[in-house]
C-alpha cells in the first residue's frame, strides 16, 4: 500500500508541475445534451476519402450526439441517399447514389485551430472489423497548398481487425504514406475498446510528442530542412470522426453484424504554454 500511495504522489507532484507551465485555452466537456456546440464543431459531409463506406451527416441526432456527459460518434448500417448523386457520374463522391452506412465527422476548421501546446482527447474506441476512429489535425492551410503539404498530425488511429493497437503517425511532404515514407509508431491497449484512455500529443516547435494516458510511444523530431518536413509551424484544427470501411479500415472486409457502432468521447482539452 506504502509503494502504491508513493507512486500516486510522485505522478501527482508531476502532473501539478506540467499543469503549472500551461494554461486550458479551449474545451469541449460535452455538457450540453443534443447536437455537439455548433460555435465548437462544423461537419464534413458526404463521401469524404479513401474510399471509405459511409457517408457523414451534418447535424443528425442519430450520427453524433452528446448525452449523459459525453460525445457519440454512431456509425449505423443503413441505406442512406446521397443528395449530390450525379447518373452521369462515373467516378468520385457523384457516382454512388446510397451509401450503405452513415457516421459523422466532427471539425473544428474554421472555428478553433492552434499551433504548438498539448491536445488530449479522453475517448472509448469502437471495435469491430472494419472501423476506423481516429482523433487527428490538419493545417489550416490546406485549401491553399493541399495535403500532404498542409501537414497531418494523427493523434490516434485505429482499426478495428486488430485490436488493441493503437497507431500515431505524422504525413508532410517529404514523409507520407503514398510515398511510402511515412513516419509513426504503434502501442498495444487491450481494453482501448472497453474503457476510457488520453490519446495526447504535446506539440513544441522541435518535435512532437505522442502519448497514450501518460505513456509517450512516438516523437517526431524537427530536422530544420524547412517545411516540407516540417510544416507544424502554422495552425492546425481538430477532426474527430469514425469512419466505416476504407483503404486501411477496410482491408479485413466489414463485419455488419456489429452495428450500430459508437465512439465515445468524454472530453477535448487543448493546453498551451502560460504566459511568462
Amino acid at each position: 500500500m506504502q509503494k502504491h500511495v508513493l507512486i500516486g504522489l510522485v505522478v501527482l507532484t508531476f502532473v501539478s508541475g506540467c499543469a503549472s507551465q500551461r494554461r486550458l485555452v479551449w474545451s469541449d466537456e460535452f455538457d450540453k445534451p443534443g447536437l455537439p456546440d455548433p460555435a465548437k464543431w462544423g461537419y464534413e459531409t458526404g463521401f469524404i476519402r479513401n474510399n471509405e463506406q459511409q457517408f457523414y451527416t451534418s447535424e443528425r441526432l442519430e450520427n453524433a450526439r452528446v448525452e449523459d456527459g459525453m460525445l457519440v460518434i454512431e456509425a449505423r448500417r443503413e441505406q442512406f441517399k446521397n443528395p449530390d448523386y450525379d447518373p452521369e457520374s462515373r467516378r468520385g463522391r457523384r457516382s454512388r447514389e446510397f451509401a450503405e452506412y452513415t457516421s459523422a465527422s466532427l471539425t473544428t476548421q474554421g472555428k478553433a485551430s492552434w499551433t504548438y501546446g498539448r491536445i488530449e482527447v479522453r475517448a472509448k474506441l469502437p471495435p469491430g472489423r472494419g472501423t476506423w476512429p481516429a482523433i487527428w489535425t490538419l493545417g489550416t492551410n490546406i485549401r491553399e497548398v493541399g495535403w500532404p503539404t498542409c501537414g497531418e498530425i494523427d493523434i490516434m488511429e485505429f482499426v478495428g481487425f486488430e485490436p488493441g493497437i493503437i497507431h500515431a503517425n505524422v504525413h508532410t511532404r517529404s514523409y507520407n504514406h503514398t510515398r511510402g515514407t511515412g513516419k509513426g509508431d504503434k502501442i498495444t491497449i487491450p481494453d482501448a475498446s472497453e474503457a476510457f484512455h488520453v490519446y495526447a500529443i504535446e506539440w513544441y516547435e522541435d518535435h512532437i510528442d505522442f502519448f497514450v494516458d501518460d505513456q509517450k510511444y512516438f516523437t517526431f523530431k524537427n530536422e530544420g530542412t524547412g517545411n516540407d518536413v516540417w510544416p507544424y509551424d502554422k495552425d492546425q484544427y481538430l477532426i474527430l470522426n469514425l469512419a466505416i470501411g476504407g483503404s486501411w479500415g477496410g482491408q479485413k472486409g466489414i463485419d455488419d453484424s456489429i452495428f450500430p457502432q459508437r465512439y465515445y468521447i468524454d472530453y477535448v482539452r487543448v493546453y498551451q504554454k502560460a504566459a511568462g
